[in-house]
């Protein structure tokens, strides 16, 4: 028996003063009324309306079920309308996690704007080099790029791609030569991604098809803003995100080696726990993401 659904009819009982009339306001036989209502005095043990041919009155076990229904359906109610109502407004606590390089580069340049645009928002950015358990984080949505999401629990949704390339400072090759052929960056020193798939294998893709290369990186770092500023410094040859080798190859500090050659392009997804749909503060963030991916 469904408590809620037959106290939702009972009341509806009390108010039409009539199993018919409240039938046809529900939408039901009134037999199948007078069968719930039977079956909730038996679950109660006790006797509720008492009926006759021509009329129906509460008893005081009736009436009592009948006070305490109301307030309870009436708070029901009221909880719903407010999430009716907050749920296409962007408030309450928005919690990130992305790791220390995006948010950096991505992130933190669009956050003020975001936040004036929602004044009422609480907003914490969590940043984490390592894969962490959002769930157990208490995140609501955590910023992951990998080359595919594993089957889980968590609803991964792609924003976005990152393009990675190979990248060293115009003193370091002026010093050390310029790579024409993958084979070659075997003999260069390498600064690795610690965090990467490809830390000591590199698999390219030119012109020419595919080339793996198997590299010992002199150096190895997790984070990729700390490996952008050892190339730019002429510590080796190393792989960036497109994120984070923009601005530097711009600038000059860094220029593309092999530039007909990149490693695989890995994902931007955004996951959340919840399969049911993202909630407005989720929404409105992943929207400001999409567009500064875009720019």
């Amino acid at each position: 028996m469904d408590k809620l659904s037959v106290m939702q009819a009972f009341r509806r009982i009390v108010e039409r003063g009539s199993f018919a009339r409240a039938a046809e306001d529900l939408g039901v036989s009134p037999a199948l009324l007078s069968r719930d209502v039977k079956l909730l005095e038996e679950s109660l043990g006790a006797v509720l309306l008492t009926r006759t041919t021509r009329s129906m009155s509460l008893t005081d076990a009736g009436r009592l079920y009948y006070e305490e229904a109301l307030e309870i359906l009436d708070t029901i109610s009221a909880v719903e309308n407010r999430i009716r109502d907050g749920a296409g407004a962007v408030r309450g606590h928005l919690r990130v996690n992305t790791s220390s390089s995006f948010g950096q580069m991505v992130i933190a340049p669009f956050l003020q704007g975001f936040l004036e645009t929602y004044p009422e928002l609480r907003f914490t950015l969590s940043m984490d080099d390592r894969v962490i358990d959002m769930v157990e984080g208490g995140f609501d949505v955590s910023i992951r790029i990998r080359a595919a999401m594993p089957d889980s629990a968590l609803v991964a949704r792609k924003i976005g791609v990152v393009r990675q390339r190979v990248f060293a400072s115009p003193a370091y090759l002026e010093e050390a030569g310029i790579p024409v052929l993958p084979e070659e960056l075997a003999s260069h020193k390498i600064v690795g991604f610690l965090l990467a798939d490809h830390l000591t294998t590199w698999n390219l893709t030119g012109p020419d098809g595919d080339t793996t290369l198997d590299l010992d990186p002199r150096v190895r770092v997790g984070n990729s803003l700390v490996l952008r500023d050892l190339l730019i410094a002429g510590y080796g040859i190393g792989t960036l995100p497109d994120f984070v080798s923009n601005d530097p190859e711009a600038r000059g500090t860094l220029v593309r080696v092999l530039p007909d050659y990149e490693l695989p392009s890995p994902e931007i997804f955004a996951v959340t726990a919840s399969r049911l749909g993202m909630d407005a503060k989720v929404s409105a963030f992943i929207d400001h993401l999409r567009a500064a991916l875009r720019d």
